[in-house]
């Protein structure tokens, strides 16, 4: 059996997948460019070195049978020239390739009539005002490439916030986005094996703040035929994507009953950590699962309801875990911490899960449960 998997980055989601593929016996590597990476802590070695460095990631893949990503903003060139070379790697790298590029991205969902929100590419604070006037206020001013946990974004409310913004964002690669004026944000994390076979979790509803996701709800409390839509809609996407893995599907439910997509994922995603304590087969079980070509596990839930709250920085400065013990003695609570030394404002630096028998009351829990630790 080919037992040695080599993940590019070594992040938290790394840090996750390697939790879940030594529990099945796999011996993992990662790369990244953190010494002592949440990822490297708990896998076999480290490679350190960035995301866009060939060289070391030609040497991840010379000690790995699977290759697979936590993080879509990597060498795609390098990765394309192993698979070209017999390597197995997933997600597809022209899929990655595609994703990281968020304007690439929703050129693709236009070209395979996918609903989504109306954009346009800018290169001037002349054609952001020309947008402007097209689109009406407020809409988003984006970045193309490494735009992510609200890096790289700018709600645009009126004219004088054009150059500001503009300028902020560097000036060049950017496009415009109609703002969706949506009533729930969903997401749909789905898998597929190395034979093509599709299975979804079950819809979540996604709660942002400043572009960072803060709270995720399964399930989603929404009417059933939503549901049915967006899983179809999810379902769509993928049939357009290329490999194996776990992608989630980040969706926009408007007061007319839409379902928009948002964004793709080609990786596990935090709309999906709730899948470790709630359902029967994790979405990070799920990736290591596809990505080795294991049959798919179950993707059900295993309880009613379940809350994942993230732990984000609320300071600069190494990072000192406080009052971890009063939330542990909570019933159903699950606590997740990432070990990155440094702590930031925003910067995610763990998780609560909690597990119940109605939304609500996970919601309750989890929010007392995230006002006792400091981070």
């Amino acid at each position: 059996m080919k037992s040695r998997i080599g993940i590019v980055g070594g992040g938290q989601l790394g840090r996750m997948l390697g939790f879940a593929a030594k529990r099945m016996g796999f011996i993992v590597s990662v790369m990244d460019p953190t010494p002592h990476s949440p990822a490297g802590q708990v896998v076999d070695l480290q490679l350190e070195g960035d995301y866009s460095d060939p060289e070391v990631t030609e040497e991840l893949a010379g000690i790995s049978d699977f290759i697979t990503v936590e993080i879509e903003h990597i060498n795609t060139d390098t990765l394309k020239k192993l698979a070209s070379e017999g390597a197995i790697v997933n997600p597809a790298p022209r899929t990655i390739e595609m994703i990281k590029n968020k304007l690439a991205q929703k050129e693709y969902l236009a070209k395979n009539k996918i609903p989504t929100a109306k954009y346009l590419e800018v290169s001037s604070i002349k054609e952001i005002e020309t947008a402007a006037k097209q689109f009406g206020f407020p809409f988003l001013l984006k970045a193309k490439l490494n735009a992510f946990d609200g890096r790289g974004n700018a709600l645009i409310k009126r004219k004088e916030d054009i150059a500001k913004e503009f300028m902020r964002l560097g000036g060049k690669d950017l496009y415009v986005e109609k703002y969706v004026p949506f009533v729930k944000e969903l997401a749909v994390v789905i898998a597929r094996d190395i034979k093509g076979k599709l299975i979804s979790y079950p819809v979540v509803e996604t709660i942002h703040k400043n572009n960072i996701c803060h709270i995720v709800m399964a399930p989603a409390p929404i009417n059933k035929k939503y549901e049915q839509k967006a899983k179809r809609l999810a379902t769509r996407v993928m049939n357009h994507l290329k490999g194996a893995g776990v992608f989630a599907i980040e969706m926009f439910l408007t007061k007319k009953g839409e379902v928009l997509i948002n964004e793709i994922a080609p990786r596990v995603h935090n709309s999906g950590h709730y899948t470790i304590e709630a359902c029967y087969t994790s979405q990070f079980e799920q990736h290591i699962r596809a990505v080795t070509g294991l049959p798919l596990g179950n993707p059900d839930m295993k309880v009613p309801a379940a809350v994942m709250i993230n732990i984000l920085g609320e300071r600069k400065g190494s990072a000192d875990v406080k009052n971890l013990e009063k939330a542990l003695r909570m019933s159903n609570v699950s606590v997740h911490l990432y070990g990155k030394a440094e702590t930031k404002l925003e910067r995610k630096m763990g998780h609560i899960t909690v597990v119940g028998k109605s939304v609500e009351e996970c919601l309750n829990k989890a929010k007392k449960a995230r006002k006792t630790i400091s981070i």
